[in-house]
């Protein structure tokens, strides 16, 4: 006798939960028509930026069934990254990096999608059927189907918010072609509270559950390619990856707790790592010290970018050698924010000899665009000296 759709849920539950996921329910495989709406108004508003990925399959992104057709049912997996310490504590270091908590362990996309695979095999054992994968590579509205699987509600923060686990977790998702029923979704609980949205380093929200992602630190310094604006640049601190200080304050935390993952605990050269080094590093240091991390995404460029912008938030005139090394660097990307830095942190002197050295040989536009045209001689450095 065939099992009935009851017990077929319980048993993947049962074989979620042995293979270390901390959270799973069941949706039926489609998405609210508000869903629809909201995301095509917010491609419609180019809040996305450069993430051109978002509109490109914006149709499969909206509905399951557009992605694969034969989808009844989804299986919605959540594991918890939960930090051990203060996530934001390193804000108040000027000399190190702040990396998002996401990014201080092994890179979730191998992880998750390994237990998938393994949750997808005993499935087949369970109820033999068609079934697909996802992490969040694919086009899959991720959170919205969580809410529907009452895994969690996406908070005013626009990120998910569980009422076990807090705003710390990771999703994937398999589809099924059988149908099963699916668990009550999960209401909003924020409430009256907008901590998230006062905390916002550079205001990127544009009201309580949207946000504009051309001003998200997350965004600028992992998926922005180019130049980041020079208004935000400041207001960036020395944030180098990501940002988490609109998870890191909701309330719901309280009832979070550590990830009891071994891969998804912080690496220790990423918890609090120096600016300095992080300058020196080339593609080769970038890719060793990087391997198996979500951080390696980025490339080393991008990475070096945010970590001058660091730098020249530091105000400590000791990192100013680090500065000057990127002058020369190969990437134009670098040596703009290299300058950038520089006028942040070195006395007038000191930029008029090096302009002198670097600005008639310099090719890039955007670099000399990031050369004062002329220095303020009543202003001073953080340190007078080279």
């Amino acid at each position: 006798m065939e099992p009935n759709p009851p017990d077929i849920k319980a048993a993947i539950r049962d074989a979620a939960l042995r293979l270390g996921f901390d959270a799973v329910g069941f949706a039926a495989a489609e998405l609210a028509p508000e869903s629809r709406a909201r995301l095509a108004d917010y491609l419609a508003r180019g809040l996305h930026g450069d993430m051109g990925w978002l509109a490109d399959r914006a149709g499969q992104r909206g509905d399951p069934r557009e992605l694969w057709p034969e989808a009844k049912s989804v299986v919605v997996l959540a594991m918890n990254y939960g930090p051990e310490g203060d996530p934001l504590a390193n804000l108040a270091r000027p000399d190190r990096g702040t990396v998002s908590v996401y990014a201080r362990g092994r890179d979730y996309h191998e992880l998750i999608k390994s237990r998938l695979k393994a949750l997808a095999r005993a499935i087949e054992q369970i109820a033999p059927g068609a079934l697909k994968l996802f992490v969040d590579t694919a086009p899959v509205m991720e959170k919205p189907l969580a809410q529907r699987a009452g895994i969690g509600w996406q908070g005013k923060h626009t990120n998910l918010v569980s009422r076990a686990h807090g705003s710390w977790l990771f999703l994937g998702e398999i589809y099924l072609s059988i149908e099963l029923p699916p668990d009550a979704g999960e209401i909003d609980h924020c409430g009256q509270c907008h901590a998230c949205l006062d905390i916002c380093p550079t205001r990127a929200f544009v009201k309580p559950y949207l946000l504009d992602a051309r001003r998200c630190i997350s965004y600028l310094t992992i998926e922005h390619k180019g130049h980041i604006a020079a208004e935000l640049r400041p207001l960036m601190g020395n944030r180098i990856y990501g940002c988490d200080d609109c998870l890191a304050v909701c309330p719901w935390n309280k009832f979070a707790h550590p990830a009891r993952e071994p891969a998804l605990r912080a690496r220790d050269e990423l918890t609090t790592p120096r600016l300095a080094a992080l300058a020196a590093l080339d593609d080769a240091a970038f890719r060793a010290l990087f391997s198996g991390s979500p951080v390696k995404r980025t490339g080393r460029d991008r990475f070096v970018r945010n970590v001058l912008i660091a730098i020249g938030n530091s105000g400590d005139g000791a990192l100013l050698p680090s500065v000057v090394a990127r002058l020369d660097d190969a990437s134009p990307l670098v040596r703009a924010m290299a300058v950038w830095a520089l006028t942040r942190l070195a006395a007038a002197p000191h930029i008029d000899a090096l302009r002198a050295r670097h600005f008639q040989r310099e090719p890039d536009e955007a670099v000399r665009a990031e050369w004062p045209d002329a220095i303020d001689r009543g202003t001073t450095g953080c340190d007078g000296s080279l």
